[in-house]
């Protein structure tokens, strides 16, 4: 045996393990779509998305109507906050119409729909009546409760197209009935063109135009086929296109489309020009709140249709992306409602409102952007005007009812304790945290499956 120099016995070295490779780093913007897609998937987003994201925009538009509406009501010698404060009751009424649309069961909505469109017909009828409707602008849509305070019942129109609508559908699927043209068409179109026909004898295309939109989202979702879609798609464009060719008013705003100077030869474009000329003012992040100059008398409509003008010039590029980031938030968690669901009358009604709202608002933005005919909408829960808050913010608590109808959504609220007042059983149990309910009740379809 062989030894070192000293005489002592060689020292035996262990062997090196072989090092394990690092695993990979991962790309963190990766990670954050996986995370988001997580948080996305989870039973209560859709129901917090359409909760906070309708809170934001009418909290966000109450502020906007306050700065827009100023200089209007100083000119009409009015209080300075008369508008805002107009539009902050009929927030409160109408977050009270909310709470209860979304503590209302499926059924009690159903029951609902017949009443509120009988009511809706009522209405738009007595607008026409000689002493009891009311114009503005033109369009003779109102009637007058009393006071400053008048009603547009157009606006109700629209929900009750779609609970009227949504019903329809639903009991007529129950019935395998929507395989034949007749039962998916009749009495849905002929009671839609009742109701555009008490609306244009108004003059308010912009509100036709909006119904017309819920009709051809109630056929999409019920499964008209394409022939059929496509015949409807093209009768509507037709009578449009009428409507549009025998009013001097209509053309003009037609002929405003990429207009850049306020007169434009016979056609005076001055709301259109002005608009753009607000939101180009405006930069990156505004003026600052209170700021805009149109407002003082040069932008008609501020604190109405063109609100969204005021608010670009005012808070910037970064204002108007917020708002359009809380629409497509809102518009997408309709999407996830009417696609999650196992109820008929839930995917009719969610796809009706959803399909209103986003039109609405595609509209109208389109309309201030200067690449769609101002319509003269209201900018949903943003714009002033409580004949339109009140039933939106109730068709908002409708999406909410129907986010919390989902299986998953059902099994999350349930297993959730009240913060207040619940036991406590030997001061160390602790009660069950969200974020370890990963599990979907049992048929719950997964996120945007339809």
């Amino acid at each position: 045996m062989s030894s070192s120099r000293t005489g002592r016995p060689p020292v035996r070295r262990a062997a090196r393990r072989p090092v394990a490779p690092r695993p990979p780093r991962e790309n963190p913007l990766r990670t954050l779509v996986t995370r988001a897609r997580r948080a996305w998937d989870r039973p209560l987003t859709a129901y917090y998305v359409v909760l906070g994201g309708s809170l934001l925009i009418t909290v966000l538009g109450l502020v906007m109507v306050y700065s827009a509406s100023q200089i209007t009501a100083l000119q009409m010698s009015l209080s300075g906050s008369y508008f805002f404060r107009k539009q902050l009751l009929a927030a409160a009424i109408g977050a009270v119409l909310l709470l209860v649309a979304s503590r209302m069961p499926v059924k009690l909505h159903r029951a609902l729909a017949y009443p509120i469109l009988a009511g809706a017909v009522l209405l738009m009828a007595l607008v026409q009546v000689p002493g009891i409707g009311v114009a503005v602008n033109g369009n003779q849509n109102w009637l007058a409760l009393g006071g400053s305070f008048q009603l547009q019942p157009s606006e109700f129109g629209k929900l009750a197209l779609v609970l009227w609508g949504a019903d329809l559908l639903a009991r007529k699927q129950d019935k395998r009935l929507l395989t034949q043209w007749k039962h998916m068409l009749v009495p849905l179109v002929p009671a839609t063109f009742m109701l555009l026909g008490l609306i244009m004898l108004g003059g308010d295309m912009g509100t036709a135009i909006i119904l017309t939109a819920i009709l051809f989202g109630l056929l999409w979702l019920a499964g008209a086929p394409t022939r059929l879609f496509a015949g409807v798609l093209a009768v509507a464009a037709l009578l449009g296109a009428i409507l549009i060719r025998t009013s001097e008013n209509r053309m003009a705003r037609l002929a405003c489309l990429g207009a850049t100077e306020p007169q434009t030869g016979p056609v005076d474009c001055w709301q259109a020009v002005h608009g753009i000329y607000a939101l180009a003012s405006g930069g990156i992040f505004g003026s600052g709140l209170g700021a805009s100059l149109e407002k003082w008398g040069e932008l008609p409509e501020a604190h109405t249709d063109f609100i969204f003008a005021v608010t670009g010039e005012e808070l910037g590029l970064v204002g108007t992306l917020s708002v359009l980031a809380l629409f497509a938030a809102l518009g997408y968690a309709g999407i996830r409602v009417a696609g999650r669901t196992e109820d008929p009358f839930v995917r009719y009604a969610a796809g009706g409102v959803t399909t209103w709202i986003t039109a609405q608002a595609v509209i109208n933005i389109g309309a201030v952007l200067g690449l769609l005919p101002i319509a003269g909408v209201p900018l949903p829960l943003f714009s002033y005007g409580g004949s339109a808050l009140l039933p939106t913010m109730f068709a908002v608590g409708l999406l909410i009812a129907f986010a919390r109808e989902d299986p998953a959504a059902r099994m999350a609220l349930a297993m959730r304790q009240p913060r207040f007042g619940r036991k406590r059983i030997r001061g160390s149990q602790r009660p069950r945290r969200w974020n370890t309910m990963r599990r979907r009740a049992p048929g719950a379809r997964s996120s945007g499956e339809r």
